[in-house]
């Protein structure tokens, strides 16, 4: 060690001074008696120096303030273990100390964090804390966290706060079509979660309100409410109120969403058997190399109660409902390439209602609708209406990412069937697909998350964070991505049309969607983030109200994120 080395030499200076006050004669010349007194006093020095470093080596209390210090100095937190091993005297780099459980900086999850109490005792471990009474105050991934002191008990509260704003520039209604409601200017509280992991070892319990839980502002819903056993080695076996992860976009925490909105196809297919707040029972596991999960599902959250009825958050609730949908999802990646330049991804989705939701009498019914991937309060102009005699319905596709250095693009295509309850009606089928891309102009790129299987956020390191003093800006983007949903089937027969008295029996006109987007993420650290998309969208004819000859239209809008 530096200091040890300073002692020593200190040690062989007083030496030498010693040997040459006994080699000088007493009747030294004055100018050597001046010599003389001069490196007395500076022995003496030397001596104080010494006695102090002394002090300071035998206070270890000490040393780790002093190396804290000389971290902060470099905006880098560290822990006790790494702030002793620091030597005094020394600079300190940089990348000492930790920045987040991967190094990058990326946003917390929007949703809690379930993980074995293995890794969460490693995460906490380094982590900054603070003992109070007995506990240890934290924020171990960017979550605040008190735990008890052997870290058995745990309570985490987390933050996803998504404030949406914008309108449609043009919305070009055709022939004497009423405009819809597609506001020039308007909010929404998109997702207001704040998510409560209690923890007692692998044990985990989340609850998840959601105070922004619908397209309008003024709803307040459920987002999860769960049990989790997480002792089996990478992985969670989970029953209760979730989001089961299928897709690779509706895998990602929506604070590392590309776009404000999901790829229209993924959004419809996922609430087919999974989406927010759907009852599960079922687990998921992964390696570094590949990742699997599968899920038995039942009804969403709020779906059986009658005062919800006509609401449209989470598909609304029906009191009439008396045989609830069962269900199940399963999902399958690879990664088999993963190397400093390259991520490849390959993944399959599949989701099924087996059983959709009955109110007593034999026919069973299901409909699919789209916004123009603009939530905040606008109507659909590509939607199936109702379709009778519905027995079950699926859908399953394929996933493939790509990344190189900071470019990533990704995509999935998903079929969609649904059978029929009577053997005279025909299976109706439907389509869709999305390709998608971002590039990081500066700050730490899109990297991939083998936990969740699916790419995380660009990340700001905390030597990046946003500081123009020091020439730091966080992590800015820019994505855009191509999307069509497909909601027609034998469009043309006569039972397609809305006026027929056998509406949806052998064909579907619910149109067909593209819309092209393209927008700018701008990151200022981990926790806050700046979104802002534009939209261009063509829907053919359909049989709703407001687009009945087709229609086109541009739209803007923007997002401030804070996630913890």
């Amino acid at each position: 060690m530096r200091l040890r080395s300073s002692l020593s030499a200190l040690f062989c200076t007083t030496a030498l001074l010693g040997t040459v006050s006994i080699i000088h004669p007493a009747s030294a010349a004055d100018s050597q008696d001046a010599q003389l007194r001069e490196l007395r006093r500076e022995m003496l020095e030397m001596r104080s120096q010494i006695k102090a470093l002394k002090s300071r080596l035998n206070e270890p209390d000490t040393n780790t303030r002093t190396a804290r210090v000389a971290a902060a100095a470099h905006r880098s937190e560290m822990s006790n273990r790494m702030a002793h091993d620091i030597n005094i005297g020394e600079p300190v780099r940089p990348s000492v100390g930790v920045l987040n459980s991967n190094g990058a900086g990326t946003p917390p999850s929007d949703r809690a964090v379930v993980e074995s109490w293995r890794d969460f005792q490693a995460a906490t471990k380094s982590d900054e804390e603070v003992a109070v009474g007995g506990m240890k105050i934290g924020f171990p991934n960017g979550r605040f966290t008190v735990q008890s002191k052997d870290g058995e008990y745990a309570l985490s509260i987390g933050l996803a706060f998504h404030e949406d704003f914008g309108g449609f520039i043009t919305n070009n209604p055709r022939g004497n079509e009423a405009k819809g409601a597609f506001n020039a200017f308007t909010t929404n509280q998109r997702r207001l979660r704040i998510p409560f992991m209690f923890r007692y070892k692998n044990w985990v319990a989340a609850v998840t309100p959601d105070f922004g839980a619908n397209h309008n502002d003024g709803y307040v819903g459920l987002y999860e409410g769960n049990l989790n056993y997480t002792g089996l080695r990478n992985t969670v076996l989970t029953v209760g109120y979730f989001q089961p992860r299928v897709t690779e976009e509706d895998a990602e925490s929506s604070n590392d969403f590309m776009t404000l909105e999901r790829p229209s196809i993924t959004d419809m297919v996922r609430n087919i058997a999974a989406g927010d707040a759907r009852f599960s029972v079922g687990g998921m596991h992964y390696e570094k190399r590949w990742w699997i999960a599968g899920y038995f599902t039942g009804q969403e959250w709020g779906h059986r109660n009658p005062s919800d009825n006509g609401a449209t958050y989470y598909g609304g609730g029906s009191g009439s409902v008396v045989d609830s949908q069962t269900g199940g999802v399963f999902r399958f990646a690879g990664r088999p390439i993963a190397t400093k330049d390259w991520d490849l991804h390959m993944g399959v989705s599949a989701m099924s209602a087996f059983k959709v939701q009955g109110t007593g009498s034999h026919n069973r019914t299901t409909s699919f609708g789209q916004r123009p991937e603009f939530d905040i309060g606008e109507g659909s102009m590509s939607a199936t209406g109702t379709i009778p005699f519905v027995s079950h319905v699926w859908a399953a596709g394929p996933e493939l990412g790509l990344r190189w250095r900071r470019l990533l693009v990704k995509g999935e295509y998903y079929h969609v069937g649904i059978e029929r309850s009577q053997a005279t009606l025909p299976t109706l089928n439907f389509q869709g697909w999305y390709g998608a891309a971002a590039y990081t102009i500066f700050g730490t790129p899109r990297m991939y998350n083998y936990k969740e299987g699916a790419w995380g956020a660009p990340g700001v390191k905390a030597t990046e964070e946003f500081d123009p003093a020091h020439n730091q800006w966080g992590a800015l983007e820019v994505v855009g991505h191509y999307s069509v949903i497909d909601l027609n089937d034998n469009a043309h027969d006569p039972s397609a049309l809305a006026s027929s008295k056998m509406y949806n029996y052998y064909g579907v006109n619910g149109g067909q969607q593209t819309v092209w987007q393209g927008g700018l993420n701008w990151y200022p650290n981990r926790h806050f983030a700046i979104k802002a998309d534009y939209s261009h969208f063509i829907v053919s004819r359909s049989q709703q109200a407001t687009n009945t000859l087709g229609r086109t239209g541009d739209s803007v809008e923007a997002r401030v994120q804070a996630t913890f």
